[in-house]
């Protein structure tokens, strides 16, 4: 372990400290700043030649300040001549731009892919991206972990009676289908119309919802605004208690109000993302996955069985 370091941004100092302590090792020492003019200040304070470096930083709000944060800090450890820079992105900024869905419309996580391959970086360890495909838009190895290694493990102490799982859309059967396999829970699915980037509207409920206690299972929550409307019409269907369990809690604009004035019962997101206390917000850390996964990755063993177990 005398080989590995770990250093962070200032997108999120604390889940970086905390991959530390359960790694064992101290957060490394690195100057990230701005200059007078706004450009960021990147110094490395310790000796990185011949280690096996991992960053911590989710290119989340202001993203495109923590993304070059990131780049800069790739381009620095890599002019410093450290053996291996992995980036360790939990939440991978620009992943919903995945593909040309209309005209003239960038595909930047290609972009921000290319970015990072460019920087330096060697590998990237990330967690459940918003589409599978955009690992293969890297040409350097992606391992993209699970929320519900984590996730599942407080859903079966919740001990929920009548529950069925939830999936906010079609495109998250895959995910939903998981955990309520490894539930023994029932299956729906909201099938919804998209009105803009940051809201949808409910048109139809395909499963048995009424009088069950419902878990709704996503990846992203932005604005809340498809979360809600999804409550709402579960509601409406006459569900009992509904929880909602999300990875990555992004909760911009007004995001929080809608929660608090909604009739969901809580929200479960991880700390991909740094979290604002809230009473309805719970916060479950994934840092020992993490950490599991960068010490795996270090050792240079297997890392498939951390798609499986359930890490706490």
């Amino acid at each position: 372990m005398d080989r590995l370091s770990v250093f962070s941004g200032n997108a999120h100092r604390k889940l970086a400290e905390d991959i530390c302590t359960h790694l064992g090792i101290p957060l490394g020492d690195a100057l990230v700043s701005r200059f007078s003019d706004g450009e960021v200040r990147v110094k490395i304070n310790e000796n990185v030649r011949g280690k096996d470096v991992f960053i911590v930083q989710p290119t989340c709000p202001p993203t495109n300040d923590n993304l070059m944060e990131l780049l800069i800090m790739i381009d620095a450890l890599k002019r410093a001549s450290a053996k291996r820079i992995t980036a360790v992105i939990p939440y991978y900024g620009y992943a919903r731009q995945d593909r040309k869905d209309q005209p003239r419309v960038p595909i930047t996580a290609k972009l921000v892919a290319n970015l990072l391959t460019v920087a330096g970086a060697d590998r990237v360890l990330t967690m459940d991206l918003h589409a599978g495909q955009i690992q293969g838009f890297f040409d350097i190895p992606v391992d993209n972990l699970y929320a519900i290694n984590v996730f599942i493990g407080f859903l079966k102490e919740m001990n929920i009676p009548d529950l069925t799982i939830v999936s906010p859309d079609v495109g998250g059967i895959k995910m939903a289908r998981s955990y309520a396999k490894k539930m023994g829970a029932g299956l729906a699915i909201v099938d919804k119309r998209r009105i803009s980037p940051d809201q949808a509207e409910a048109m139809n409920i395909l499963g048995e919802v009424k009088d069950r206690n419902l878990v709704i299972i996503d990846d992203i929550i932005a604005t809340g605004g498809s979360l809600i409307e999804a409550v709402n019409a579960l509601k409406k269907a006459g569900a009992k208690d509904i929880y909602a369990m999300i990875t990555h809690g992004v909760l911009a604009g007004n995001a929080l109000e809608k929660i608090e004035n909604s009739k969901l019962k809580m929200l479960f997101v991880s700390d991909t993302i740094p979290q604002k206390e809230h009473p309805k917000v719970r916060v479950i850390s994934v840092a020992s996955l993490l950490a599991e996964a960068i010490k795996r990755i270090h050792w240079e063993v297997s890392i498939s069985c951390l798609f499986d177990q359930v890490v706490r």
